[in-house]
């Protein structure tokens, strides 16, 4: 009679991490992230994705995906979440590590969290760390899930400093992730309009932008934004600047509202609504022809891809209104803040711009340092591989990778 075959248990350490993200949709901006993450040796990614209302889901692009249905649900005047790839991928059969959206309007994350305990998986939470209508009650309940997680990845180094000084976790399990683009293809757009610049005087010219300074603003177009601050704002720089323009680039529901209050401060011949614009090709030379980029608040990836065309930034000086990416700007050197929800100050602040060209020059290159520098996306994703790393080291099946960054 033959020996039994003994099949020996694979090491743990010659084996990739099996990782599972969930993520509410699959955008486009997230894609050069995935694919770094799962270029990274020793990482097999999985991707699970809802269909989260007002983001068009793309496709996978080097890295493996799987859509599961986004449920939202309406309980009186909120909004609350359930996402059954929080609770289905938290076994080991899917994963070694999950990495969960980090939200208390997720119903289903705390059974996520308790089944990913409950089967010995390394845990991430990642998400903002902070409300914009923060309230000590939720604030504590955000906090009571990283009980449940090995590791934390903020979205700036501020947030992930109240985490630590709060007392929530401990610093060497909390991690950032600078949320950015790929600036890549952005930088490579600007570089072809620049080497032709008479195709660039030529845009300028058919789009009346070659006359007096340019003032932009490019997003959706939400009442969140406060786009109206820049249109009140925009009788002051006019008296300054006569054949001053104001454009604005993006489309949505607050659209009717801004063009009537342009009509109703006179204004609507200086402030253009171009709609919304699609693909680099197609925005580059707005950017190009601005000498200022102004959002006037809830600014998020919208700053890191204006700095990429070295444009001084103009924007509130709230930073709990603002989104994480706020991180990146700072006052006097890359751009210039004003009171929040002041449109005098706006102008003011607009106007100090717009007569030094020295100075906006000066921001406009700091703001171009500033994202080449540290808002890439091999940085964003050394942030989130360390911190996955974190979470299978903690569940003693992997040893410290010398080569996370």
């Amino acid at each position: 009679m033959a020996d039994p075959v003994v099949t020996p248990t694979p090491d743990p350490l010659s084996r990739p991490i099996r990782v599972v993200v969930q993520q509410p949709a699959l955008s486009h901006y997230r894609i050069p992230v995935f694919r770094e993450l799962a270029k990274r040796p020793g990482i097999d990614l999985c991707v699970v994705y809802g269909d989260e209302k007002g983001i068009t889901n793309v496709s996978p692009d080097g890295f493996r995906a799987e859509f599961v249905k986004l449920h939202d649900i309406r309980i009186g005047p909120g909004l609350v979440r359930w996402h059954p790839a929080q609770y289905r991928y938290c076994t080991p059969r899917h994963a070694d590590v999950v990495v969960l959206s980090w939200s208390t309007r997720y119903l289903s994350l705390v059974p996520g969290l308790v089944r990913a305990r409950w089967n010995d998986l390394g845990v991430v939470l990642w998400g903002h760390g902070y409300s914009k209508a923060e309230k000590q009650m939720r604030r504590r309940s955000r906090n009571a899930l990283i009980a449940f997680a090995d590791s934390v990845v903020l979205y700036n180094y501020t947030a992930a400093q109240a985490i630590i000084d709060s007392g929530a976790s401990p610093p060497e399990r909390v991690f950032v992730a600078l949320n950015t683009l790929d600036l890549e293809p952005i930088r490579a757009v600007a570089a072809s309009w620049r080497k032709n610049p008479e195709a660039l005087a030529r845009f300028r010219f058919e789009n009346h932008l070659d006359a007096g300074p340019v003032v932009l603003f490019v997003s959706r177009l939400f009442e969140s934004n406060r786009t109206d601050l820049l249109i009140r704002a925009t009788p002051e720089l006019l008296r300054h600047y006569p054949a001053l323009s104001v454009v604005i680039v993006g489309d949505g529901p607050d659209a009717p509202r801004l063009k009537q209050l342009a009509e109703d401060l006179g204004v609507a011949k200086a402030v253009r609504f171009v709609g919304a614009l699609y693909g680099e090709e197609a925005i580059a030379p707005w950017f190009l022809s601005a000498d200022v980029f102004c959002y006037p608040t809830n600014v998020g990836l919208s700053l890191i891809h204006a700095m990429s065309y070295a444009l001084p930034i103009v924007t509130g000086d709230r930073q709990e209104a603002q989104n994480p990416e706020i991180e990146a700007l700072h006052d006097g050197i890359n751009g210039l803040t004003f009171k929040d929800g002041d449109a005098a100050s706006l102008a003011q602040s607009l106007l100090m711009v717009l007569r030094d060209p020295a100075q906006k020059r000066r921001l406009g290159e700091a703001a171009e340092e500033t994202v080449t520098g540290d808002f890439t996306i091999e940085k964003m994703v050394d942030g989130l591989e360390a911190a996955i790393r974190v979470a299978a080291v903690r569940h003693g099946r992997y040893g410290p990778n010398p080569a996370v960054r």
